[in-house]
């Protein structure tokens, strides 16, 4: 017994674990048709998903079968309507020819001075189907075109017999360069102001050496919207220009040419080379005039994605079909080119009446899958009720086994979590006791370790930030020692305003300024930059502010001053540091200002109402490099509006949140914008654009600014 229980305490958890859950399974071993049951559900999951796997495979594969069927059968369809109507269209251009050839030789006879056996439009004959009609121009005299007419009246032996073997032309006509227009059969209503000369049909094919067929036009004669097959009579010789038409109506080229396969649910279009619509059912001319231009539909300008790109394979001379969405339904439109007239055929057909046999046998298919899934759900059903029972079974048995479990696993757990809080309450040398033989003794120990490591990272901690305050402290003595060397305020000088400020970083650098009285209205000016930071920066430039001030005072020559100030730099100074410098003696009573320039920004000088600006340049090196530097001095005359800005180059080189610069070009225009105001509000409106410009990025330098203006 007692080794029992020494086995048991040196499993590991695992063991423990496995132990456990084998005692489960082999109690439910025993539960009899638990076995059969699992087998059972797993072969019903997976008929069940078979069924509906096939069934859907099914329907796809028949659904895309047909479809593809009926894509394929419409492409056919559009195709052999394609070819009629292409032999249709060949056959009207083909009596066109046969009648231009016959009119060419009846033009080419002398013309005769017989009385012309033609009827005008107030004159009706016995059986208008059986006579001719002419129509003259406004301003043609009957007597200056008798001969052509008599030579027109001899067509009607050709037409007759050609208008009765093609019942699609409406009629044929005849229209001459003397203003003549022949008509068969005879009509009335043509307008007396109709030219024929002027018409498209007319105009197009006199030009051309073929055959022409027109765009959709009203005509004339009250017959509604019709095209013209044109033709030009022979060559155009001594002004006797014949050109022979025949009218096709939009209504027979939609009733008997392009819809003769079609069904009662679709319809047939033309486009021409420009995807303008030629025929479509529905279209009409409205209360449009025979004199006014019909214009066209353009598929190629539709707002309809779909359709357009349809257009568009129509005109390139394309064949194929595609899904268009028209009047809020599903369509297919299926295309073929007509190529005798250049023209395109496209028959459109509702999505559903293609795919109605799909959806039939689809219908079919799922009825059939879902009569299998509801059976195979009746059996899941009455093994569900089993596995029920033998679930509660189970769960009985489990729950015993986990209550007897957990007491064993609880015991190391809650000494755990003693350790927790005492640790958690400060006590960082406790130490957890667990001898169980397994992970939770492996625990135990690594949570002492924890809690031994976690005092060491204390105590560095603490160390670090001891170091830090004292990091803090040496920042807040650098600022200090910079912030007592600057001027309180500018002095006042008569004729000038003057206003300077700095704006220290995070990281105090070593940016000052200085105001230096040099005698009676006459003051040094200084601003300059520190290479370096910290303390070490803010002593070199307190060292460098007190010896430039001493020089300056000495002598009043700034090059000469400033040239004895770096040689003193270079002697006290054991660092490799150094400072640019700009500095300038300005006497107000003159209005003048001499500079040297030792490797500092160049200020920036605006002048009178010159938008020009000066960069105040000069030949020099930073102090501190060399002792026998060589500074070269500048003077510049001052005006009244005159405005100087000196800065340091935290002003230009201030960065936002994309890593840009401030920059030179933007400090000029903020400059330039207010030059007209006080020194004091120059300065600040600087200072608000870069605060603006930076945003929430912190600043890296100092910001020195000084603003000098002559008033």
């Amino acid at each position: 017994m007692m080794g029992g229980r020494r086995a048991w305490h040196r499993m590991t958890v695992k063991a423990k674990i496995l132990a456990v859950f084998l005692s489960i399974s082999m109690a439910a071993l025993g539960i009899v048709g638990f076995a059969a049951f699992s087998t059972m559900g797993d072969m019903g999951s997976y008929a069940l998903e078979s069924s509906g796997q096939l069934g859907s495979r099914a329907v796809s594969d028949s659904t895309a079968a047909l479809e593809a069927n009926a894509e394929s059968s419409l492409v056919r369809l559009v195709t052999d309507q394609a070819d009629i109507s292409n032999v249709v269209f060949e056959q009207v251009g083909s009596e066109m020819e046969t009648l231009a050839g016959y009119a060419d030789a009846v033009r080419r006879r002398p013309l005769s001075s017989a009385a012309p056996r033609l009827s005008s439009q107030s004159e009706r004959p016995e059986d208008p189907e059986l006579a001719s009609v002419y129509i003259l121009a406004p301003g043609v005299a009957q007597s200056s075109v008798s001969g052509e007419l008599a030579a027109l009246s001899v067509m009607d032996d050709l037409i007759r017999p050609l208008r009765s073997s093609d019942p699609r032309l409406t009629q044929a006509y005849i229209g001459t360069g003397s203003g003549i227009l022949w008509v068969n059969p005879w009509v009335e209503g043509v307008p007396s102001s109709y030219d024929p000369r002027t018409r498209d049909w007319f105009v197009r094919a006199a030009g051309s050496d073929r055959l022409i067929w027109s765009d959709p036009y009203v005509d004339a004669g009250g017959k509604g919207l019709m095209v013209t097959c044109s033709r030009r009579v022979g060559a155009d010789d001594g002004g006797r220009t014949w050109v022979v038409g025949t009218d096709v109506t939009l209504e027979t080229i939609n009733t008997r040419i392009i819809a003769t396969q079609v069904s009662d649910r679709g319809y047939a279009f033309l486009l021409d080379s420009r995807g303008n619509v030629v025929s479509r059912p529905g279209i009409g001319a409205g209360d449009l005039r025979w004199d006014e231009s019909f214009t066209a539909e353009n598929l190629l300008d539709s707002d309809n994605a779909a359709l357009g790109a349809v257009a568009r394979a129509m005109v390139a001379g394309k064949s194929g079909t595609a899904r268009v969405a028209l009047g809020g339904e599903e369509k297919y439109v299926a295309y073929a080119p007509v190529s005798s007239v250049n023209w395109s055929l496209a028959v459109v057909v509702p999505v559903d009446e293609i795919v109605a046999p799909a959806e039939e046998t689809r219908a079919l298919i799922v009825a059939a899958t879902g009569e299998t899934g509801a059976h195979l759900n009746r059996e899941m059903d009455a093994a569900k009720s089993l596995f029920f029972a033998l679930f509660v079974a189970l769960f009985v048995a489990v729950t015993i086994l986990s209550v007897l479990f957990a007491r064993v696993v609880t015991r190391p757990v809650e000494d755990l979590r003693r350790g927790s809080e005492a640790i958690g309450a400060g006590d960082l040398d406790y130490r957890v006791e667990i001898a169980t033989g397994d992970e939770f003794e492996d625990l135990a120990h690594s949570f002492n370790r924890m809690a031994a490591d976690l005092k060491g990272h204390i105590d560095e901690l603490q160390r670090t930030t001891a170091e830090k305050e004292r990091f803090e402290k040496e920042l807040e003595i650098a600022k200090g020692i910079q912030q007592s060397f600057l001027p309180d305020r500018a002095p006042e000088i008569p004729g000038i305003e003057l206003a300077a400020k700095n704006v220290p970083a995070l990281e105090v650098g070593g940016d000052f300024y200085d105001f230096i009285p040099i005698a009676k209205d006459r003051w040094g000016l200084v601003i300059a930059d520190v290479s370096g930071k910290g303390v070490p920066a803010a002593l070199f430039m307190a060292l460098s502010r007190t010896l430039i001030r001493a020089s300056a005072m000495t002598d009043a020559d700034p090059a000469r001053s400033i040239e004895h100030a770096n040689r003193l730099i270079c002697e006290d100074s054991k660092t490799s540091m150094f400072v640019t410098l700009f500095y300038a003696v300005l006497d107000a009573r003159e209005m003048t200002l001499h500079y040297v320039n030792a490797g500092h920004n160049p200020p920036l000088l605006f002048q009178g109402a010159a938008t020009d600006v000066r960069l105040l340049r000069a030949e020099g090196i930073a102090l501190g490099v060399i002792d026998d530097a060589e500074l070269q001095s500048v003077r510049v005359d001052l005006a009244p509006g005159d405005v100087l800005v000196l800065y340091t180059d935290g002003v230009t080189e201030a960065i936002n949140d994309k890593d840009e610069e401030f920059g030179e070009e933007r400090l000029l225009r903020i400059i330039a914008e207010h030059r007209g105001r006080p020194a004091g509000e120059i300065q600040e409106r600087i200072l608000d654009a870069i605060a603006d410009f930076a945003g929430e990025c912190p600043q890296f330098d100092d910001i020195t600014l000084m603003v000098l203006r002559a008033l």
